[in-house]
Order: structure tokens, then sequence, then C-alpha cells
């Protein structure tokens, strides 16, 4: 039976008999995600209930924009960064940038969507790839990650920096294009979980270089406990 294939996406040519698919939908083996594209359902899950469609979520994801955009396309830093702080759980809207975004959303299921962001992909040494889900690396991610994420997601944002065991890792991107800005809002950030060995070689090493830091803690509070060294993701690049 369909519903025992752990299958996360289907694509209407996968269904190409009509009538099939329309017994399959009106009996609860599949849902409609989007126009051309199903996910396997239990037919005895109840109307709203969520559970099929958040089990195949990143699932789905991959394959629909595999579909949609080859390798073109990575998902946010914020929302790679959520990931590497191991939060996978499914957004209300997941941030897709592409060459070939349209900046248009796509609704999905249960009130959730994908937005097509028309952008430039960090170079392909930024990139990994986890669960079929393109996203920037960990240390990409902290880089371009919008200062939001310090304040709405604090925890992912101080466990992701919490990864990082030596400026050495985070510097040559911020030296490449020169990030002032941003390497300030860093020093702050490892300033705050209490990582003054890496705070101060960021800034020393930027200030070396020429750059005028300002150091500035994107964080509204300071934890009372010094976050341990956590162990790496595996996908952590």
């Amino acid at each position: 039976m369909i519903q025992d294939t752990d299958i996360g996406a289907i694509h209407t040519k996968e269904l190409s008999n009509r009538m099939f698919r329309e017994v399959l939908l009106k009996n609860g083996f599949i849902k409609e995600v989007t126009k051309g594209w199903f996910i396997a359902a239990n037919p005895s899950e109840k109307e709203g209930e969520t559970t099929s469609w958040y089990s195949a979520y990143w699932e789905f994801c991959s394959k629909f924009l595999e579909y949609k955009y080859g390798t073109d396309w990575c998902i946010s830093a914020d929302h790679s960064l959520a990931i590497h702080a191991g939060n996978w759980s499914v957004p209300q809207q997941l941030i897709v940038r592409s060459s070939y975004g349209n900046n248009r959303p796509i609704s999905f299921l249960h009130n959730t969507s994908l937005f097509n962001r028309k952008a430039d992909l960090p170079s392909s040494d930024q990139i990994i790839i986890e669960k079929g889900i393109r996203m920037y690396n960990l240390q990409s991610s902290l880089v371009y990650c919008s200062t939001a994420v310090f304040d709405k997601s604090s925890l992912d944002a101080r466990t992701a920096l919490s990864l990082i065991r030596d400026a050495s890792e985070i510097l040559p991107i911020l030296l490449e294009n020169g990030h002032s800005t941003i390497e300030g809002r860093l020093v702050g950030a490892f300033r705050n979980i209490q990582r003054d060995r890496i705070a101060d070689q960021l800034l020393d090493t930027m200030r070396q270089v020429g750059y005028d830091i300002r150091e500035d803690d994107p964080f509204k509070n300071k934890l009372d406990v010094n976050l341990s060294l956590r162990e790496r993701s595996p996908f952590v690049r």
C-alpha cells in the first residue's frame, strides 16, 4: 500500500492514472500539498491532523525543490542555522534562494509555505547537503544569518555559536568580503556566550588587517551558565 512505502513526495506524473489518483485522494491515502504534488497519508488521520505532513515535510521539500531547480537552490542562512543547531521543526514559511526564484510564495498544507527568493547562491564550498536539503554550512550560516535570529531564535543561535571551536573556522569568510558590521555582531555574540578567546581572536585579526570593528552584542540578554563546547553534528563542515 502507498501509505506503507514512506514516500515523502509524489509528483502527479507518478500517479498518471487519474481515476486511481482520485480514489487515493478521496479515501485519504494521499494528500495534495500543492498543485501537482502529494504526500502519502494515513486514511485514519483526522481532518486537520498534521502528522503526515510534518513527518514528510523535509523529504517533500527536498524532492520538490530538486524537481523545480535542480541544484540551483539552498535554504536561507537563518533556516540553515536552525538545522545546524539540531532544530528540524517545520517552519511556517521556508525561505529558499535560487537564481530562478520569482519572489513569490507557494502555499503548502496546514498554513505552511515556501518562499522562492530570487538571489545568488553562496559559493559551492559554503553549501552542504543534509537529508537532501541544500543549505549553508555552519560558518557561513552564522555570518549570513539575519540579526532577527539572535532575538527570535536565540537558543538556536547560541547552540550554533557553541559549535565553533576556534576563530580560524570563521575568519576566512569574514576576511574575504570585509564584513565589518557582521564581524562586530559575531564578536559580541561570542562574548555573550562566554567565548572570549574566540571573540578576542576575531577582533584582533580584523583590526590588524585594517577594519574598524565595533563590538555589538545581538542578544537581548546573557545566560548565567557557560555553554560547554558542544559535540559537532556529523554534517557540520
